[in-house]
Order: C-alpha cells, then structure tokens, then sequence
C-alpha cells in the first residue's frame, strides 16, 4: 500500500505529535536544523507536542533541559522514557513494596521508587524482577548481581533492546548489549518496555491522554516499527538513521504512513501516490519497473519521487517476496536535505 494522503497538513487528524528525539529533534548534543522552529510552529498551530524516547539514562526533567539547550521549550511532563514505560510495567505485575534489582542509571532506579516499588542493588534482597537500562557506569560485579536474580526466578524487564547508542564518539553498546549479556548468561528473555515494542508508545498515549497520536520518528526497525505495533500513525523524517534506499527496502511492519524531509513537512500536505503492478507516480515523479530495475524518473520536489518509488518497491516485494533487485535514480537523502 502506497503512503497515505492528505489534503491538508499530516497533523491535521492527529490530536497529539509525539516525536522521537534524538536523529528528530537532536543529533548527538547539536539540534536537527530547523526542528525547533517546526515544533514552534506545530505548537502556534495549537497542535501538542509530546517527546518519547527509549533512552533510560536520563530523568525525563533531564531530557527536557536538554531540549531546552537545543531551542525546545519543554517541561518534564511533556517528556515519557522507557525507564517510566519499564516502571509502569513492573508495577501492574508485582505487589506494592516489591523489590526490584536494578542495572542502570540512577533516573531508573528513581522511576522503579515513584510507582511504590523498592529498588535493590544485589541478589540477596530476594527481589522479585529485575529491571536493566543503558548506564556507562555499570561494572562486572553489577551484572553478576542481576544474572544471580535472574537464575533465582525473579521476572525481568529490559527497558530497550537498541544494540547501540550514539555518543560524541560515535556509535557504542547500548542496553540491547547489555541484554545480550545477561541472556547469555541466564538462559532467559526480557520483556522490552521500549520501541519496538508497544509499552513505551502506549505509556506515551496514557500520559498525553492521546486519542488520534502520530508518531514521528527517524528510525525504520524501532520508531516505525514501534507505532505499528502500538496501532498509530506515523511519519518518517530524514534527518537521522533512514534515507530513502532504506524506506524502499522497509518491510511490511516498517512502512511510515506518512514520508517528509524533516519536521516542517508535518505541517504541509502529503500528496496522493498511485501505484500499479508495474508503475507508480506522485505528483511529477514517475517510477517503473524496466525488467527487474525500479527506475526513478521526474522534476520538482524529490521527495515525490521516494513517495513513488517507495510505493512501487514496496508492491513489489509483497508480490515477490524479496525486495527488488535494483533502483536507478532514486532521489538522495543529501539532496532531501538540501545539502
């Protein structure tokens, strides 16, 4: 099925824009250009802005100063992590008082407390579940502690499974490393509280009270992937992780509802693509199947040209079940970027 279309701004139907941070909103410590005067604007539209993120490293009133320094008025309320989504499930599980071992930042351990649970360090305490998250202070005596809860039966909670995390220095292990770890070691699987798996977009909906939400995300395998299983709309930027080769490649459950270049294309139209078993078009663009090629051709905004050429690659692959072979003159993200 091609992108969906619409007359109006993609927020239009959409009460809440809940918005992945960082490849969204932030790039490491430097703001994406242009996303906070978008979010400016989305807000003088009278649309509610909510901020979700799968890092559980940071306190939510944290991740708001850190909007703050971008250019991002934000409160803390208006941000919902999966160290909360992670607390929250624990919670609706165990007794009040629980105890509940923690590998993680402190901003964990301070959620696990505000839902009425007793966060402990070590395997003695008998906990009941234990709760990991992303912390660059975690040492080997720290996960010993967690793979002995782990073996004594107590239920667990991972709060992402994202392999990596993005630093100054580049990409390094992140929480689903962590995971990886304590998995070898126990022979068990978490419950993940984090994108892609419904809990952390679900806790974003209670606590915005959200009724119709799109979610904006950078990210194919987690933020995409993550509002279909929550059963939302959502719109792909590219200003992060995914370019147009990867959009083209998306599976089924990692197909946006919605394609713009960057937040401002929130609040503009999303033009009708059609789709044939050999042709698609949006707008000026055209792209066809010429033997097992998908060839791009077309004037004006290239992001018409992705919209068609996503719209066929995707047809394609249901009917084959792999993805096409090749594209010629697909559109760039630089140029998308206007690099």
């Amino acid at each position: 099925m091609p992108l969906k279309a619409s007359s109006g701004p993609i927020v239009g139907d959409h009460d809440v824009v809940l918005l992945d941070l960082d490849g969204v909103v932030y790039l490491g410590a430097d703001p994406v250009p242009g996303a906070a005067e978008a979010i400016g604007r989305l807000r003088a539209a009278g649309h509610r802005v909510a901020f979700v993120t799968n890092n559980a490293s940071l306190a939510a009133a944290e991740v708001a100063r850190r909007l703050e320094s971008v250019g991002v008025p934000a409160a803390s309320t208006d941000v919902v992590t999966s160290a909360q989504a992670a607390a929250v499930l624990l919670a609706a599980r165990l007794p009040a008082g629980a105890a509940v071992l923690v590998l993680g930042a402190p901003s964990l351990a301070d959620e696990v407390a505000a839902v009425g649970l007793s966060p402990v360090s070590d395997a003695d305490s008998a906990p009941q579940a234990v709760v990991n998250g992303y912390s660059d202070q975690l040492c080997y005596a720290d996960f010993c502690e967690a793979g002995l809860a782990l073996r004594a039966g107590a239920w667990w909670v991972a709060t992402n499974l994202d392999a990596t995390i993005p630093t100054a220095r580049g990409l390094q292990p992140g929480n689903g490393a962590i995971t990886a770890l304590l998995e070898k070691a126990s022979g068990r699987r978490p419950v993940s509280a984090g994108k892609p798996h419904p809990p952390l977009l679900t806790e974003a909906v209670r606590r915005t009270g959200a009724c119709s939400p799109l979610f904006v995300g950078d990210r194919l395998d987690t933020d995409i992937a993550g509002a279909a299983a929550a059963g939302m709309d959502s719109a792909l930027v590219l200003t992060g992780v995914a370019d147009p080769r990867a959009l083209l490649a998306a599976g089924p459950t990692e197909r946006p509802t919605y394609l713009a270049g960057e937040l401002g294309g929130l609040l503009e139209p999303h033009p009708l693509t059609r789709c044939s078993r050999a042709e698609a078009s949006c707008r000026t663009w055209r792209a066809f199947l010429d033997a097992d090629v998908l060839r791009v051709r077309g004037q004006g905004d290239p992001l018409d040209g992705v919209r068609a050429a996503a719209a066929l690659a995707w047809a394609y692959a249901d009917r084959a079940g792999h993805a096409v072979p090749a594209v010629d003159g697909l559109p760039g993200v630089t140029t998308l970027r206007g690099a």
